[in-house]
């Protein structure tokens, strides 16, 4: 990595209406314990009707008189977050060799990225075509609804959590998918950053094409963020069809992605429906083994709070049928803009 006195790392931030979660972002960022020259922000505003650009304009002038890490802000015209990251990826000093992935809902704490120094060189050591390392992504702390416990306690569930961002991982290892990850510059160019074609869903392909350039990626759950997550059952459900619609659409360009278990609901929807053809009598009992799942899911979930023997089920079932009529709904119909956020 480069020397202290000229930044090597850039954190690229696509936002779009953050503006209740930016300050804290910026604020955990500004607050490293990285030398804040060895660090820069990008972030990458995608036409926010909100106040979000007054806060990071107000964020840029007070990490100016703490004498924290340079803060840029960017126009994004086209929007998207695959064109965010394009778009700082060009615009970078020649001197950064490496990319935080981030977006403007999560912090971190002030050593985070002490600690990704220090893990990326301790594992590239070993695995010297390392080209990203991700980290774990955690609730935050502070929830503002009921509904963000229930689906925080969802995403820990076997039945709810997922590769990527929502995983609960507990090893250091390769991954198909580093979370946040920090990546290696030069490795991002070679392949061509990431691919505008996938408004979600993005960095799952990126990962792809990585592995298929001969790069090795890694995560550790020694480090972590907290994100905020949804705060409503709609928005819980919109976010699910995005990720089945845009899971989709990576797998046909990537059919080694396909894993079995983001499948399952699908494959027993089908197998019920198929009971029920043969006899009527046999396709309640996977109707029943379902359902007494996500109560027992429910009655372990009690622990965070008596609601959650209901919520917990309830976020479990929407999440299945969100994600499942995605997939579906990912074969026949192109991409558009997200609306759960």
């Amino acid at each position: 990595m480069a020397a202290a006195t000229i930044p090597w790392l850039a954190t690229v931030i696509p936002v779009l209406n953050e503006e209740h979660h930016i300050e804290n972002c910026l604020s955990s960022l500004v607050s490293q314990t990285l030398a804040s020259n060895e660090h820069m922000v990008v972030v990458v505003d995608g036409g926010s009707t909100d106040s979000t650009v007054a806060i990071v304009n107000e964020m840029i002038t007070k990490s100016q008189e703490v004498n924290g890490p340079e803060i840029i802000l960017l126009n994004n015209k086209d929007r998207f977050v695959p064109q965010a990251r394009n778009m700082a990826l060009n615009f970078l000093p020649s001197e950064i060799t490496h990319v935080l992935e981030y977006n403007g809902h999560i912090k971190s704490e002030p050593d985070h990225l002490l600690r990704l120094k220090s893990e990326w060189g301790r594992i590239a050591k070993r695995h010297p075509s390392m080209a990203a390392l991700g980290c774990k992504v955690v609730g935050s702390s502070q929830k503002n609804t009921i509904v963000e416990s229930f689906i925080d306690e969802t995403l820990q569930n076997p039945l709810g959590g997922g590769p990527g961002q929502f995983s609960t991982f507990t090893k250091e290892g390769e991954t198909n998918t580093p979370a946040f990850a920090l990546h290696l510059r030069s490795a991002l160019e070679q392949v061509g950053g990431w691919d505008e074609q996938f408004i979600t869903s993005q960095d799952s392909d990126l990962s792809m094409r990585l592995i298929k350039e001969g790069f090795s990626l890694y995560r550790t759950p020694e480090i972590s963020v907290e994100m905020r997550r949804r705060t409503s059952l709609s928005s819980w459900y919109l976010m699910s069809h995005r990720y089945g619609f845009w899971r989709t659409k990576v797998l046909l360009k990537h059919p080694s992605r396909i894993v079995l278990r983001e499948l399952l609901p699908l494959l027993g929807a089908l197998f019920t429906i198929g009971l029920f053809v043969v006899n009527p009598g046999l396709g309640i009992f996977p109707l029943l083994t379902y359902g007494l799942v996500l109560f027992l899911s429910g009655l372990y979930s009690t622990r965070k709070g008596l609601l959650h023997l209901i919520g917990v089920p309830l976020c479990l079932f929407i999440l299945h049928i969100g994600f499942t009529l995605g997939l579906l709904d990912g074969c026949v119909r192109k991409g558009r803009a997200p609306r759960d956020r």
